[in-house]
C-alpha cells in the first residue's frame, strides 16, 4: 500500500497552454439526478466544471433544468428521455453516471444504455445509484467496453456491489472483487472511507492521507465524481490522474475545515480553481509547442 503524496498533483495537473481550447480540456457527459435527488447531479456538474472540464452536458430529468442554469450557467442540458442520448453518449470523452440516478426502472434502462453505448476510447465513472443498479445485476457492467471503468462507492455501497461486508473488506479481498467485476482488466476502484483507498488491476494499492469528519455530508462523493471525470477528461483515465483528483477534493475539504465545522461540497467545488493553480506542474506549460 502506498500513500498518495502532495507532489501528484503538480505531476497531474498541466499547467495550460497559451494556445488552447475548450475541446483541449474534455468533454464530460454526466447523467444523474431523479425527480427527488436533482442536487447530487448538479453537485456533481459544480465539480467538474470547477476541475477545469472545457465542455460539460448534463443529462437530467427536465424538472432539473432551472436549477441547473441557474447555477451552473457554464453546463449544457440535455433531458434524460431524449431519443438521442445514445448518440451524446459516443460523443464525448467521458461518462459520469449515477449521482441521484435512481433504481427505477428508467434508471436501470439509462444505465443499460450507457453501458450498451459506450466505446472503447471513452472513460466511464460510476457512482451512486449506478453501482447499486449493477449490484442488483451484474451483467450491467460486463456489457461496457470503455477503455477504463472507474466505480466510486463508499463503503456500504460496495458491500451491495462486491458483496463483501464492511468488516471484511481487506485490500486482497477488494482487489479479488474489483477483478471479477471487470474481467477485462480495465477498473480502478476508488472506495471512499474516512481514508479512502484505491486500486487497480495491476495491485496497486494507494491510500489517501486527508480527509476529516466535516466531509460527513450529502454531495461530498457526488462532488468527487464529478471531479475525477474532469481529470480523466484533461489528464487521462490513469490510476494517477484518478488519485490526484480525490487527494485534491480532500485537500479543498480539508482546507474548508480548518474554520468551519461541517464542508459543504458546493463550498468545497468553489476552492478547486484556486488549488489547482497553486499546484500545476509549471514547467510542462512553458513550452506551448509540446500542447499542439
Amino acid at each position: 500500500m502506498t500513500e498518495i503524496k502532495s507532489q501528484i498533483l503538480s505531476q497531474v495537473i498541466q499547467q495550460r497552454s497559451q494556445i488552447s481550447h475548450k475541446g483541449n480540456y474534455g468533454h464530460i457527459l454526466l447523467i444523474g439526478g431523479s425527480v427527488n435527488y436533482g442536487g447530487a447531479i448538479i453537485m456533481a456538474t459544480e465539480g467538474a466544471i470547477n476541475a477545469g472540464s472545457g465542455l460539460i452536458c448534463v443529462a437530467t430529468h427536465s424538472l432539473n433544468l432551472a436549477a441547473l442554469h441557474a447555477r451552473d450557467p457554464e453546463a449544457m442540458f440535455l433531458d434524460w428521455r431524449d431519443r438521442h442520448l445514445s448518440s451524446w453518449i459516443t460523443k464525448v470523452d467521458v461518462i459520469v453516471c449515477g449521482p441521484g440516478l435512481g433504481t427505477d426502472d428508467f434508471a436501470k434502462h439509462l444505465l443499460k444504455t450507457v453501458c450498451t453505448a459506450v466505446t472503447a476510447k471513452q472513460t466511464l465513472v460510476l457512482d451512486a445509484s449506478a453501482l447499486d443498479l449493477i449490484g442488483n445485476d451484474p451483467s450491467l457492467l460486463q456489457k461496457t467496453t470503455a477503455d477504463r471503468v472507474i466505480l466510486t462507492p463508499h463503503q456500504m455501497e460496495w458491500q451491495r456491489l462486491s458483496r463483501i461486508r464492511i468488516p471484511f473488506q481487506s485490500d486482497s479481498a477488494n482487489q479479488n472483487a474489483l477483478n471479477q467485476l471487470l474481467p477485462n482488466g480495465n477498473g480502478i476502484l476508488v472506495l471512499k472511507s474516512h481514508r479512502t483507498h484505491l486500486y487497480d488491476q495491476h495491485q496497486h494499492v494507494l491510500i489517501n492521507p486527508l480527509g476529516n469528519p466535516g466531509m460527513a455530508t450529502g454531495g461530498t462523493g457526488d462532488t468527487l465524481s464529478g471531479i475525477i471525470g474532469s481529470f480523466c477528461g484533461q489528464f487521462g483515465n490513469s490510476l494517477q490522474s484518478v488519485a490526484a483528483a480525490v487527494y485534491l477534493h480532500s485537500m479543498a475539504a480539508d482546507l474548508i475545515f480548518k474554520t468551519d465545522y461541517v464542508v459543504r461540497p458546493t463550498k468545497l467545488s468553489a476552492c478547486l480553481p484556486k488549488l489547482m493553480k497553486e499546484n500545476e506542474n509549471q514547467e510542462i506549460g512553458k513550452n506551448d509547442s509540446d500542447r499542439t
